[in-house]
C-alpha cells in the first residue's frame, strides 16, 4: 500500500509537471526527420481480414457493422477538441470486457478519418492483446520500447498513412516500475514529439488487475471506461468511474457487447 501511495503522490506532480508540456512536445517535430518521413518509414500493417473478422474487428470496412464505433471515434474527438485533450487510456473494471478489441475497431475507424494522426499502444504490460486482437506477430515489444532498448521507428507498425500502432509481443516482468520509469516518460514523449499525433491512446490493464493502471492513469488527459452488458455489475461500474476520477478525467463509459437492438439500428445503412 506505501508503494502504492508514494507511486500515486509522485505520478501526480510529474502529471502537473508535465501536462503543461506535452502539448509543446507534441507539436514540435524532431529536427532530425520531418513528421510525414517519419510515418512513412515506419513499417507497414499486414492486413489479415479473414484474422480480424474473427476476432470481431468489425470497423475494418466501413459499413452498418463499423457505424458503432464510427460514431464513438466521432465523440471522442469532439470531447478531445472540446477539452484540449490527446491522451486517451482504454480500460475495464475487470477482465473481458473487450477493451482491446474496442481499441482496434476503433484504430480502423480514426484511418478513415482523413484530417487526423493517432497512435494505438499497448500497455497492457501483464496480459498484452492487442497484437492478437490485430493478427500480427511483432519482433519486440513496448516494454523494450519504454526502457529504451527499442527505437518506435524500429517497432512501430503504420495502417494505412495516419495510424500508428505500438504492440507487444509478451508480458513484461516488471510492469509497474517500468510504468513509473523516467525512461517510458521520455519514450513516449519522444514518440509524440516524432510523431506529433492528435490523439494517442493506450490500452492498459483492467483496474481489478494490479497497480499498473495506478501507475499510469495521471500520465493520461482522460479515460474510456468499457463496461461488458450482462456482465460487468453496475456497482463495479460505479466503482471504476470513481476510481478512475481520483486520477484523471473520465471521457465516458462505453457499454460493450450489448444484444439489444433499436428501431434505429441501422439508419441510412440499408
Amino acid at each position: 500500500m506505501e508503494r502504492i501511495q508514494e507511486a500515486l503522490a509522485k505520478a501526480r506532480a510529474q502529471r502537473q509537471q508535465g501536462s503543461a508540456t506535452r502539448t509543446q512536445h507534441a507539436a514540435t517535430p524532431s529536427p532530425s526527420q520531418p513528421v510525414e518521413e517519419a510515418w512513412t518509414a515506419l513499417a507497414p500493417f499486414k492486413l489479415n481480414r479473414a484474422a480480424l473478422k474473427r476476432n470481431r474487428v468489425v470497423a475494418a470496412e466501413p459499413g452498418r457493422d463499423a457505424a458503432p464505433y464510427d460514431l464513438l471515434r466521432t465523440k471522442i474527438i469532439h470531447q478531445a477538441k472540446t477539452n484540449d485533450w490527446r491522451r486517451v487510456a482504454i480500460v475495464s473494471p475487470d477482465m473481458g470486457a473487450g477493451k482491446s478489441t474496442t481499441l482496434a475497431n476503433l484504430a480502423f475507424s480514426f484511418e478513415r478519418q482523413r484530417d487526423m494522426r493517432v497512435m494505438c499502444l499497448d500497455l497492457d504490460l501483464r496480459r498484452p492483446a492487442l497484437h492478437k486482437v490485430l493478427a500480427q506477430k511483432p519482433d519486440h515489444s513496448m516494454a523494450e520500447l519504454l526502457d529504451g532498448h527499442v527505437r518506435f521507428a524500429e517497432h512501430g507498425l503504420r495502417l494505412g498513412e495516419r495510424v500508428g500502432f505500438g504492440l507487444n509481443n509478451g508480458p513484461a516482468s516488471n510492469p509497474s516500475e517500468l510504468l513509473l520509469s523516467r525512461a517510458a516518460r521520455e519514450a513516449l514523449d519522444g514518440i509524440e514529439r516524432d510523431y506529433s499525433p492528435d490523439l494517442t491512446f493506450f490500452d492498459i490493464s483492467p483496474l481489478n488487475a494490479s497497480d499498473d493502471n495506478i501507475a499510469f492513469l495521471q500520465n493520461v488527459d482522460c479515460a474510456v471506461i468499457i463496461a461488458a452488458a450482462e456482465s460487468t455489475p453496475m456497482s463495479r461500474i460505479d466503482q471504476a468511474e470513481r476510481q478512475v476520477a481520483e486520477l484523471t478525467n473520465v471521457m465516458g463509459i462505453v457499454l460493450n457487447k450489448c444484444r439489444y437492438v433499436s428501431d434505429a439500428e441501422g439508419y441510412d445503412y440499408y
